[in-house]
């Protein structure tokens, strides 16, 4: 058995090559420690990861904990509605993760707030090179000229569909691809029409109306339309462009072409009870594996006019409470999530913010996999603001009230301005 080593062994072993070893499978549990040898520095990893992710989150960590001795990281697993709260909360009170997963648009208060470490000097003795991230994904963690955490990945959605139910309807190509029509929002609500008349007993469209502000963020991007005023300090919500894409969403929901009251439309899809489905590239790697789902994946039709669409990132960050000990295993640990863990990461459907991962042929060769790095290039990035997070839970709350009381779409989208104004203005 190999020796175990302990944690000022770190340094020196991120700057060899191949120090960390092949991955290694199962969960990687520790079984304590010897007279001689030192017991790891273990590492609480924080992170919202559930559902079709979580399942990959656990190999990547088993096979870091496997692949060596001076680290161990054990996960909290919390729910996304809840995730941002409690970090927020353990950050300030500098009791909480060692290392942490933020989106990219929720780093910039953090920042401001000096809660995260600045991981330049970090990054450059664990033997991490920033240069092997993408550009677009380096910037979304820059302040000041400074890194403050590691980009993961580009995560975004694309049109799954399923294929029985196209086929059914009429709606599927010799060479397994969608046949929808124009790509306008008549021509897409005609195709919805089409399987509702053919396909009975399911929805055309299954829309996440519980997370309603992403796959309005979607339309809304593609007709050209901005979350703020280009000096970021008004909202810019509800024009005629917001008008049109939410009016279009309500027409699926007032013609049967969409369930409002679907609270888990992502399973309604997974179980094959709807056609199409605008879903996160996270959920490829489980969709894909379901021997029951004919599942196909292409880019989101550009009903709107444009291919822009909403977008984020993951990214691990170290709080700025962490001891030099944990700060280098934290490193460690990150160092091997973006160079090995990525290819992993890779599988769930994400877009690997390592570019060599991103461009390696395993990765290149996985299902569909050609069409998530088309769809990334068109991402519109969320605006840097320290507000950004209000914003978006104001904007979803609005939202939700709007398609749940059926309130018209101008007035709804007038009041949700003045709420996003609000909070600009304090």
């Amino acid at each position: 058995m190999r020796k175990r080593a302990g944690l000022p062994a770190i340094s020196l072993c991120l700057l060899l090559t191949g120090c960390f070893g092949a991955p290694a499978s199962g969960g990687g549990v520790w079984p304590g420690a010897s007279e001689d040898s030192p017991a790891p520095v273990v590492l609480s990893f924080w992170n919202p990861f559930g559902g079709g992710e979580g399942e990959f989150v656990e190999r990547i960590i088993g096979d870091f904990n496997a692949s060596q001795d001076a680290v161990f990281v054990k996960q909290l697993r919390l729910e996304s509605n809840e995730y941002y709260a409690r970090l927020g909360t353990a950050l300030s009170f500098g009791s909480g993760p060692d290392v942490a997963v933020v989106h990219a648009d929720r780093l910039s208060p953090l920042v401001k707030a000096g809660r995260l470490s600045e991981l330049d000097g970090p990054a450059e003795q664990a033997g991490f090179r920033f240069d092997e991230i993408d550009a677009a994904s380096l910037h979304s963690v820059a302040f000041g000229g400074k890194h403050y955490a590691i980009p993961l990945d580009t995560h975004f959605h694309m049109l799954y569909y399923n294929k029985d139910i196209l086929a059914q309807a009429g709606l599927l190509g010799a060479d397994e691809t969608p046949r929808l029509g124009e790509a306008t929002p008549e021509g897409f609500v005609r195709s919805l029409k089409q399987i509702r008349e053919r396909v009975p007993g399911v929805q055309p469209m299954a829309v996440n109306t519980p997370y309603f502000q992403e796959p309005f963020l979607d339309l809304y991007y593609e007709a050209g339309g901005d979350l703020l005023s280009p000096d970021g300090t008004r909202a810019a919500i509800a024009g005629d462009d917001a008008v049109r894409v939410l009016a279009f969403y309500q027409r699926l929901f007032a013609e049967g072409l969409s369930d409002l009251n679907d609270k888990t439309p992502w399973d309604s899809f997974d179980q094959g009870r709807a056609g199409l489905w605008f879903g996160g590239v996270w959920e490829a790697g489980h969709y894909l594996a379901n021997p029951s789902l004919n599942v196909g994946i292409m880019p989101l039709p550009p009903i709107f006019g444009s291919e822009a669409h909403w977008g984020s990132s993951h990214t691990l960050a170290i709080p700025a409470y962490a001891t030099d000990a944990k700060r280098d295993a934290a490193m460690a640990f990150i160092k091997y999530f973006s160079e090995i863990g990525s290819v992993v990461w890779g599988e769930a459907g994400h877009i690997p913010a390592n570019t060599a991962v991103m461009t390696s042929a395993a990765y290149q060769a996985l299902p569909y996999r050609k069409l998530f790095v088309q769809s990334q290039r068109t991402v519109k990035p969320a605006p840097r603001t320290d507000k950004y997070a209000a914003l978006l839970t104001a904007l979803s709350e609005e939202l939700q009230s709007i398609i749940q009381n059926r309130a018209e779409p101008a007035s709804g989208l007038a009041a949700a301005e003045r709420r996003l104004n609000e909070i600009l203005s304090n």
